[in-house]
């Protein structure tokens, strides 16, 4: 499975438009058409005809290349964003919190205030709550206040009110917040028409998110340790039918100076120059408004009062099966997590959910933890530091036709009648224009290790060709994997034993780049299920194959503490005990996620019938709760968190 490598290395991952026909529709993007649909608008006598963009069966020639028309309007984002009061959405969201607690969550763009990388209230665009500002921009923008029905017309556009589809998950928390944005943006005119989805479709690998399936679209991303932001907010990150689908910039935002300086942050070990670099793309951000950052969430979690062995701290709270097999209830052999949102998928290079990565790791373990911001190792064996020795950074002469990072982190061949003018930064830092001569650049060069001992839950160890078959899927463009931003970095990667060499390419300069990027795949497991790769070995199966494996999407099997024995959609999945488990052996048997309805999640915990709810499954305080941990029935814990919830805007019609 894949490790954690590449999630802090993108920096985000998500948390849990219409529902258009079955979900696991082809991978295929539909050519526009404007179609009527019959909404109640509020405060109308009767049903009014909204016109909207949807999608029809056949995909168009070249996806996403229509401007939405309104929300391509810069404008019209603006506005949107003057009309959102945050501190009324977290107050919604979090009524038993107190003022002082609620005051720190808002946000203004998409790095916490409390990040190193903050570009800074005056260094950026700022939209505090300003219904008349947000309406004098949508005068502007042609959209005119009818006073007779209090909404917006533009006859430019549609003889219809300024109408906007919103979709995010059918989670409690999201309905509640949502409702009080929908209310904020009719006082300022604008009909908003919510879509609760379930979560495995919103985040599925062929549907919502992942195939830009909506207008205005609110999850969350979970912050790592570093922004990182590149598969966000880079304009070749934008996800299309013709690229596979690749990359998370699902708003479609394509602004080359943050672009570039987005890349730069990722791509250089000077501090100083990521921070420069971060401060630009915030301020292209909050001018352009691809995206409105609301809040910072408060990651609530309530458990078993005699649950023992749970750790969670700032850095890994949102990742708290890092050590399941520390975990024990006295006098229970199975220890049941509560999840409202399923998982649709393990394959987490192309369904990266949340719950997905949590659900994985009982199985695949960790590389490494990032507890208090501070990386260490556990597969891995070292972090591969030039201190250490495991990686250099050494000065190499790059010509003509050598592929190479570029000063805006940019993938380029060098040629000297390239135009514009290529832009490289030589061997001490300085940018330097590529004229035909030979330059001095760096490359790194890293030895990633892992440790010894480690084995499948089959009693087989890990070997080479299980690492050479995760570089092998992870990097094939087949797959459907969010990004390959990663994998386009390597020049070389060689393996050994329990381990390999990665040759960056020349100019790439990862502030991360001690941790491992790559995973592995148990090679010589035998495909069990019906199929056209029934007997095969994985390592003889197609890459493009994997998405459709169950012994990769809901029986994976890998070194971690625990492994897979049922998983009933819809109902549970149960774990027990890997045998061969190469660290202490867990303490508990049997673990089982229990799949819960939301409104019964809080009688299921109080009542015992599970052990933990989760940040996902338990997003807000409720009285209740409050009064059994008071009561010493529960422990009830508040975690730091970087998770955030935004507002994306698709700016384009499919």
């Amino acid at each position: 499975m894949l490790r954690n490598r590449l999630l802090t290395v993108f920096g985000l991952v998500l948390i849990a438009s219409m529902l258009l026909g079955a979900c696991g529709a082809p991978a295929t993007v539909a050519a526009p058409v404007i179609v009527k649909e019959t909404v109640v608008v509020p405060g109308a006598t009767q049903p009014a005809q909204i016109v909207v963009a949807t999608a029809a069966p056949e995909a168009a020639k070249l996806s996403f290349t229509t401007p939405h028309p309104i929300l391509s309007d810069v404008k019209v984002r603006q506005a949107l964003a003057y009309c959102t009061n945050k501190a009324d959405l977290v107050k919604a969201a979090y009524p038993l919190q107190s003022a002082e607690q609620n005051a720190t969550l808002p946000m203004n763009t998409f790095i916490p205030s409390t990040s190193w990388a903050y570009a800074g209230d005056a260094n950026i665009t700022v939209y505090p709550f300003d219904p008349a500002k947000g309406a004098a921009l949508l005068e502007e923008a042609g959209w005119k206040l009818n006073a007779d029905d209090g909404f917006r017309y533009n006859p430019a556009v549609s003889d219809q009110p300024m109408t906007l589809h919103f979709t995010t998950t059918n989670a409690k928390f999201r309905q509640t917040w949502a409702a009080v944005w929908e209310k904020q943006m009719l006082d300022c005119g604008v009909l908003i028409i919510r879509q609760h989805v379930p979560a495995s479709w919103w985040f599925g690998a062929q549907t919502g998110v992942k195939r830009r399936d909506y207008e205005l679209g609110a999850f969350a991303w979970v912050g790592q340790t570093d922004p990182g932001g590149q598969d966000l907010y880079a304009c070749s990150s934008i996800p299309t039918v013709e690229n596979a689908w690749s990359g998370q910039n699902a708003m479609g935002w394509c602004n080359q100076l943050a672009s570039d300086n987005i890349k730069l942050a990722n791509n250089t070990l000077i501090k100083a120059d990521r921070t420069a670099a971060y401060k630009i793309v915030q301020q292209e951000f909050t001018k352009d408004v691809p995206s409105i950052p609301l809040f910072n969430r408060a990651s609530y979690y309530a458990w078993n009062k005699e649950f023992a062995g749970l750790s969670i701290a700032p850095g890994d709270a949102d990742y708290y099966t890092w050590n399941p097999e520390a975990w024990e209830i006295k006098g229970k052999t199975n220890i049941v997590l509560g999840f409202t949102q399923e998982p649709s998928s393990l394959f987490t290079l192309v369904d990266n959910a949340y719950v997905a990565y949590v659900a994985g790791q009982l199985v695949s373990g960790l590389a490494y933890t990032s507890q208090n911001y501070d990386y260490q190792p556990r597969e891995q064996k070292q972090l591969a530091t030039i201190e250490n020795g495991a990686a250099t950074n050494v000065d190499v002469q790059v010509k003509a036709g050598d592929k190479v990072v570029d000063s805006n982190g940019n993938i380029v061949t060098l040629d000297a009648a390239a135009s514009p003018v290529q832009k490289i930064k030589d061997s001490t830092g300085a940018e330097v224009e590529f004229k035909g001569d030979p330059i001095s650049m760096k490359q790194m060069t890293v030895k990633y290790e892992f440790v010894d001992g480690m084995k499948f839950s089959d009693g087989v160890p890990l070997a080479q060709e299980d690492l050479e078959l995760g570089y092998k899927v992870t990097c094939d463009k087949e797959v459907g994997a969010t990004s390959y931003i990663t994998c386009d970095m390597v020049q070389k990667a060689t393996f050994s034993g329990l381990s390999y060499t990665i040759v960056w390419l020349p100019g790439r300069q990862d502030p991360l780049y001690f941790l491992a990027p790559f995973g592995w795949y148990p090679a010589h497991r035998v495909v069990e299920s019906e199929g056209a790769n029934k007997g095969k070995k994985l390592s003889e199966v197609a890459p493009k194959d994997f998405i459709s494996l169950p012994e990769i999407t809901t029986n994976p099997m890998d070194v971690g503490p625990y492994m897979i024995t049922e998983w009933k959609k819809g109902e549970f999945i149960k774990y027990s005990v890997n045998p061969y488990f190469y660290g202490t052996a867990p303490k508990t048997k049997n673990i089982t996620i229990l799949i819960v309805a939301p409104e019964n999640a809080e009688a299921q915990l109080l009542a015992g019938g599970v052990d933990l709810l989760d940040t996902t499954s338990l997003v807000s305080l409720s009285q209740t709760l409050k009064d059994a941990a008071d009561a010493g029935k529960i422990v009830l814990f508040l975690a730091p968190s970087a998770t955030w919830e935004h507002i994306d805007i698709n700016m384009w019609l499919k």
